[in-house]
């Protein structure tokens, strides 16, 4: 079975740390960005890193936090650091996605000589601009897709760049700021090793400094132990955390990240981390990529949809496991308000649509009441429903026209740029996206966009496979076979979850639980009386096109899955479809 789950995958079941990564200086621009960063540092220069406010942008921040950290853990005076940095992620309603001049004006009189971003910037020229009249360097870090015109930044780290070398072109942001951070280690690395004591040389710290021969002059005064061969690994969880939520393919080193992060995750120390996984009641050494996705995810994004985005980036760093409590309780009660926002908007989405013939190829709704950070998570319901590229836009805090688009069979950067006449900027990926409207043309937007689609063509979707990849009978769904499945976790986008196929199954009981009994629960048997337990969750009896009852064979469809309901392990099938 499992050659057969193979087929096609293009998955290979070693996933091995050092054949499965790359060259970080196979990356345009990695050596500048190296050299910037180092020289910043050895002179005191003040930094800012400058991240979105989603799951793939917080914890990219974390992972160049704690990089600078453990170095000015390592240099400084009377334990005082003598270089300074700081996270900065931009508010989502006021400030929006990207740079923004008024955040460039702000760093420019706090003295800031060096901002490095965090997935975003490539499309940020005007911004970059005034940055560099400021006498300020940008160093980009970001995995969008670039526009024709390129910002003038001083280095420009993304593998979608058309002249960049770099293998994986599929890294998120987290991913492509992880390749900074091994490649500076690697450069201190190998300064370190290419040293020798110079006693007449001391550190602020009073031990010996070191100086470097060869490839570095840099005489950072850190001690050789402080970025040991593997440190950076231990950033993985914020990099595996990442990958998993920004829905990039886990193939190629993205499988890597996904793997490895997992596994430190497992292993986290961060008291952030183990509070929000208390609250949610989810073991931390089974933790699992749809805990992440439909559970840990959430919660980060909903810090910049609800509130402030550096309540996130707080959770991850934190030091103290009281306050680490509270943020968790905090990013858990935003989150339940986030799902009621929701709701409403998606109900009130679905009443206008009532009223809609529906013909065109893209669906555009909007109402200047609706917040601009809540629409993506809509126009992916809706977008599910009606199989067309959505377009949603409300109002931001500054009465901007802003909006999120979704996609499963063409390119919103493709559809955008086509019809850019009509806004005044956009970015994203291949199948989601952000936008600003030009406001005087906001009643033309569907036409136009509508118009554009017509002369694109439909891209392949990366959703979950709609056909079953391996049959199984009632005896095979057992921990054996379970661990078969799990040799080719994790599962994502380019790598969905094995469906499989039982026929002619019987239910022995079939049941709706939960508080608001919106669950179902069927219970099969297989030949020696074992119970067998399907779940559909958010599914009733009635969600599916063959009716359900107890002691009538039916076609079930389920990917199988390992469930820690009350610390009891149990292997089970959740229904993808019943017929």
């Amino acid at each position: 079975m499992l050659t057969r789950l193979l087929f096609g995958r293009g998955i290979n079941l070693e996933v091995d740390y050092e054949k499965g990564i790359h060259d970080p200086f196979l990356m345009k621009d990695m050596k500048k960005a190296v050299e910037r960063i180092l020289s910043a540092i050895g002179t005191e220069e003040k930094i800012v890193i400058f991240s979105d406010y989603d799951a793939d942008g917080i914890p990219g921040a974390v992972v160049l936090h704690d990089f600078f950290k453990k170095i000015s853990e390592n240099f400084s005076v009377r334990g005082k650091p003598i270089f300074g940095w700081e996270n900065y992620i931009p508010h989502r309603g006021d400030e929006g996605f990207g740079l923004n001049h008024e955040a460039i004006e702000e760093f420019a009189k706090t003295g800031v000589k060096l901002l490095i971003t965090i997935d975003c910037g490539v499309t940020d020229v005007e911004e970059i601009i005034r940055a560099k009249e400021k006498g300020i360097d940008v160093i980009i870090t970001d995995h969008h897709e670039p526009h024709e015109k390129i910002p003038p930044a001083l280095a420009i780290l993304n593998p979608k760049q058309r002249d960049c070398a770099y293998p994986d072109k599929n890294l998120c942001g987290a991913g492509v700021v992880f390749k900074l951070v091994q490649a500076l280690c690697f450069r201190l690395r190998s300064d370190l090793e290419l040293a020798r004591p110079t006693p007449a040389r001391q550190s602020h710290s009073g031990g010996e400094r070191f100086q470097s021969f060869g490839r570095g002059t840099w005489n950072l005064g850190i001690p050789a132990a402080t970025f040991h061969i593997g440190w950076e690994k231990w950033l993985l969880d914020m990099v595996g955390l990442a990958t998993l939520s920004d829905m990039v393919p886990l193939i190629g080193e993205n499988r890597v990240f996904a793997h490895y992060g997992l596994l430190v995750l497992r292993k986290s120390r961060r008291f952030g981390l183990q509070q929000l996984l208390r609250r949610l009641k989810i073991n931390q050494k089974f933790l699992t990529e749809d805990d992440i996705g439909f559970m840990i995810a959430p919660r980060i994004n909903a810090a910049s949809r609800m509130g402030k985005p550096m309540d996130a980036f707080k959770l991850l760093i934190v030091e103290d496991e009281v306050e680490a409590g509270r943020l968790a309780e905090h990013l858990d009660k935003i989150n339940q308000e986030r799902k009621g926002a929701v709701a409403v908007i998606t109900k009130e989405v679905r009443k206008i649509m009532l009223t809609r013939q529906n013909e065109r190829r893209v669906i555009v709704v909007g109402n200047p009441n609706w917040r601009p950070s809540l629409l993506g998570l809509v126009a992916n319901a809706l977008k599910e429903k009606h199989n067309k590229p959505v377009f949603l836009w409300g109002r931001d805090g500054n009465a901007v026209l802003k909006g999120s688009c979704r996609s499963d069979g063409v390119n919103v950067m493709e559809l955008m740029t086509e019809a850019r006449e009509v806004f005044v900027e956009f970015g994203g990926h291949s199948l989601s996206g952000g936008f600003t409207v030009v406001e005087e043309k906001i009643h033309i937007l569907e036409e136009i966009l509508d118009k554009a689609c017509e002369q694109l063509p439909k891209i392949e979707s990366t959703g979950a496979a709609s056909v079953a990849d391996a049959a199984l009978s009632l005896d095979e769904i057992n921990v054996d076979t379970y661990g078969l499945v799990e040799k080719l976790a994790p599962f994502g986008v380019g790598n969905p979850k094995p469906i499989f196929l039982l026929k002619n199954v019987s239910p022995k009981t079939v049941r709706q639980f939960g508080k608001e009994g919106n669950h179902l629960e069927i219970i099969f048997e297989n030949n020696i009386g074992e119970a067998i337990k399907a779940i559909g969750f958010f599914q009733t009896a009635e969600s599916f096109s063959k009716s359900i009852k107890v002691g009538e064979p039916l076609n079930l469809t389920a990917t199988l899955e390992k469930s820690y309901f009350r610390q009891t392990p149990e292997i089970r099938l959740r229904i993808v479809d019943i017929f």
